[in-house]
């Protein structure tokens, strides 16, 4: 289940949950710092402006709304008998708008973000602008936030299609490894993937660079690090089908000559540099 999102609007803490798609705000976390508290919530129910609205937004947004209830119920509200609770008007009219909830994943009363800005305005003008503040400024940060990772997936998805077609130039591609390097056993995976990109392991990269920063891979550049990224996938896969490293080492290595072909001719890549 998709983490809780939480604002915090001059102090209090609210909790927004995902309900059909849309934003639920904490009712219950908004009245937190008010006096008489969930009370409030009761008495916002009870205000014939209150029915009104959100019967409104029912048969706006709501194709199984029962409007004759609803009916029924805006008749009743502001005398003094009236009394509503969120589980009767959920249950009389099918409403979807207020949700009573219950669980780990937050319980208490949450209301549609159209109704919540509502009710946040009959408790207080300066929380209700506040609230929407909050509110906005959450949006626009998950949006920056799809946007990142829209560019990012479509660049990569442009990379690995270069990576699949015919080679351009050669710069910077692999040497062919001999065969005494590819039946050398390396202590470790890392090391063996090292050798099929860069032709030596990051103790030997160490023992000619004593004087770098970092380690071998620190030092590669992007487009080594690319393809080592699709190495990695690709070892994990060759490892599952039980070939041994001498095998796979070869295999990779290969896979590292087509691959920095292909990338080295492709000059969008400078742009991520």
């Amino acid at each position: 289940m998709a983490k809780n999102k939480r604002i915090t609007v001059k102090g209090t803490e609210i909790t927004i949950i995902q309900y059909k798609g849309a934003d639920y705000l904490s009712m219950t976390d908004m009245v937190r710092n008010f006096e008489d508290g969930l009370v409030l919530i009761e008495k916002w129910l009870r205000n014939k402006n209150t029915i009104e609205f959100i019967g409104i937004w029912e048969q706006i947004n709501n194709p199984v709304f029962n409007s004759p209830e609803f009916g029924g119920i805006k008749n009743e509200a502001g005398l003094n008998r009236f009394t509503l609770s969120v589980k009767k008007w959920i249950e009389k009219t099918n409403a979807i708008g207020l949700i009573a909830k219950t669980g780990r994943y937050g319980s208490g009363t949450f209301a549609h973000k159209d109704i919540a800005f509502e009710f946040g305005s009959w408790l207080s003008a300066e929380f209700k602008l506040y609230l929407i503040k909050e509110f906005q400024r959450l949006k626009e940060d998950e949006n920056n936030r799809l946007k990142l990772e829209w560019n990012l997936q479509r660049t990569l998805t442009k990379i690995n299609y270069h990576i699949h077609t015919d080679a351009i130039k050669e710069n910077l591609v692999p040497a062919t490894l001999s065969k005494e390097k590819i039946n050398f056993v390396y202590a470790d995976e890392a090391d063996m993937l090292n050798m099929a990109l860069f032709g030596m392991t990051a103790k030997q990269w160490r023992n000619e660079n004593p004087k770098a920063e970092g380690n071998i891979r620190d030092s590669a550049n992007i487009e080594q690090l690319v393809v080592l990224s699709n190495m990695e996938s690709i070892n994990a896969v060759l490892i599952h089908q039980g070939l041994s490293q001498s095998e796979r080492l070869e295999q990779l290595n290969k896979i590292a000559i087509t691959q920095m072909k292909s990338l080295s001719g492709y000059k969008n890549l400078n742009k991520l540099k």
